[in-house]
């Protein structure tokens, strides 16, 4: 089976066009996008960014399982509706009422199944209650359920202690009180927590204006402005730069926000493979040539949208052949960073600073203050003129009450720790460790046999399940041994690209990254999820006829010596 991330959508790369005769060539030798000094800058560390790879392949029978496996939870789900239907099993789901039966429908049935059927089995690996500081270390409540994952009741037990390995605290920022947050607990004494009203109206306020100068600074960029949630920043300003007559671009993972905020605007979207140079210099040449549908005039925009960091696939941007294609077709760039900003590059610029290119090459920033801040909310940042202009035109801006004030005086808080305003808490020191966290992280995975994304400038490491019931089984044996961690699968991924996603942070030690390889190696071993390059850690064989059936069994099998 042919892999969807082929080497071509990963290592594509764009060719230099030809030199039109007559014409001299200009001497500032700018390279995909760089410039040569920027190249001499980076020349040494060329060898350890090897960003742009391919993934490895499982054996075919995983797919065929994978396949397999959807097609029998399928079937089972067919025969259960069928039961509900004549009332042989209770039906648990959303349903029409009587009276409205010839009302166009509520719910659409057939849009349900696979939420009815196939999610509700394994609902439990999701929506877990957190009841304490999202530190390396946090604490769980334990919830129940008595009707098959339909609803959950809480215990009244706390598990505590579990290794967080799912926030995204990537800085360690989220932490508890210490003499660092000073100044934001003096906010609410002199501003309270809501600000009851909108920026365009009552709702601005001087912290607002402290944040978004220190933002616009750290990003080395001219103007920036903030809003209160990181969601709507994409989803209610993405319309207010493209419309009718206008084309997007954009890559086929980008996030929700990015996808909401396109198809609000009204311009035409056209999907590019993730990450494949290839196949958006041809869209942005078929757009040129082809103009608009029907009418064939020349589109009065076009605008191409990327991620830093993918959530889901933890790959980096390939910005600087981007960067390039950008500028040979005369198109815009918008870049979320929502992941990327803040625990990317040496000073936590983001991927800008990461391949080192200028703060001009990208039109429109945008991120979120979600993760590696602490905090919430999002940004719109670049030239002075386009952050005006949306100033005024943002629908966020005119209509979503303002930026908590509290919220905005811990976004400054890290901010002044990564610029190293706040000497004492390390803030570049922070970024480094987290990048030694990943890279120890990754390659012992590696080692272990498990297929992984990503990159080591990522902290997302996704490790690769496929089956659905290993997914939920993956999560489920991690939370019993006391280790949370995000298991995602589809339609959040591809259908057979189930996956587990490790989030790191600065702020893990050593051992607590020791103590969950451990348990990982020895629940990847149980699970048979090995799948590259054919790696087995030197136990017993588990896969016998009782490892799956009896509950004890992870429990003995865990405490087995090693070969």
């Amino acid at each position: 089976m042919a892999n969807p991330r082929d080497s071509a959508g990963t290592n594509g790369t764009l060719r230099n066009p030809k030199t039109q005769p007559g014409k001299r060539q200009s001497t500032d030798c700018v390279k995909n996008g760089i410039s040569k000094e920027a190249q001499q800058n980076r020349k040494a560390e060329e060898d350890d960014k090897l960003v742009f790879k391919s993934y490895p392949e499982p054996p075919l029978y995983v797919f065929v399982f994978t396949y397999m496996g959807y097609g029998i939870g399928m079937l089972f789900g067919y025969l259960r509706d069928f039961m509900r239907n004549w009332g042989i099993e209770k039906c648990n789901a959303a349903v029409e009422r009587e009276e409205q039966k010839d009302f166009v429908p509520l719910y659409q049935d057939f849009e349900n199944f696979y939420t009815r059927n196939l999610y509700m089995r394994i609902r439990d690996s999701w929506s877990h209650t957190v009841c304490s500081v999202p530190v390396p270390n946090f604490d769980i409540m334990e919830k129940v359920t008595d009707d098959y994952n339909w609803t959950f009741r809480h215990t009244g037990k706390v598990i505590k202690n579990v290794i967080n390995m799912a926030s995204y605290n990537y800085l360690g920022l989220a932490s508890k009180y210490n003499e660092s947050m000073e100044k934001v607990k003096d906010t609410i004494e002199k501003y309270g927590v809501g600000v009851a009203s909108t920026r365009n109206e009552m709702g601005s306020l001087d912290i607002h204006n402290e944040l978004e100068d220190l933002m616009a600074k750290f990003l080395n960029v001219e103007a920036a402005m903030v809003f209160g949630m990181g969601f709507a920043t994409n989803s209610t300003n993405i319309p207010i730069f493209v419309g009718k007559g206008c084309l997007i671009l954009s890559d086929e993972f980008n996030h929700t926000s990015v996808i909401l905020g396109s198809r609000l605007s009204g311009a035409v979207i056209r999907p590019f493979k993730h990450n494949n140079m290839q196949n958006l210099e041809k869209l942005l040449r078929e757009a040129i040539i082809r103009g608009q549908p029907h009418t064939g005039r020349a589109w009065k925009k076009i605008l191409i949208l990327v991620e830093g960091i993918y959530s889901m696939e933890g790959s980096i941007v390939n910005l600087p052949q981007i960067v390039a294609l950008k500028k040979k077709y005369k198109a815009y760039l918008y870049m979320d960073e929502a992941h990327s900003i803040g625990c990317t590059g040496t000073m936590g610029q983001g991927i800008r600073e990461l391949f080192g290119l200028a703060p001009e090459d990208i039109d429109i920033y945008m991120g979120t203050f979600t993760k590696s801040f602490a905090a919430s909310g999002g940004y719109i940042a670049g030239k002075k003129e386009i952050v005006d202009y949306v100033r005024v035109q943002s629908h966020s801006a005119t209509y979503a009450t303002s930026m908590s004030p509290v919220v905005a005086a811990q976004i400054i808080r890290s901010l002044k720790i990564m610029m190293g305003y706040e000497g004492n808490f390390g803030g570049v020191q922070r970024i480094q460790q987290l990048r030694e966290n990943i890279k120890y992280f990754r390659r012992r995975l590696i080692e272990m046999g498990f297929i992984i994304y990503g990159n080591d400038y990522s902290p997302v490491v996704p490790v690769l399940l496929y089956m659905p019931a290993k997914v939920s089984a993956f999560g489920r044996l991690l939370l019993k041994k006391k280790i949370a961690v995000v298991v995602v699968g589809f339609p959040a991924t591809s259908l057979p690209e189930g996956r587990a996603r490790f989030s790191l942070s600065s702020a893990h030690t050593r051992e607590m990254l020791d103590t969950v390889l451990e348990v990982v190696d020895k629940i990847g071993d149980l699970l048979n999820v090995k799948y590259f390059p054919y790696k087995k850690s030197g136990r017993a064989v588990l896969y016998n006829k009782e490892s799956f059936d009896n509950e004890a069994s992870f429990e003995e099998k865990s405490s087995e010596p090693e070969a």
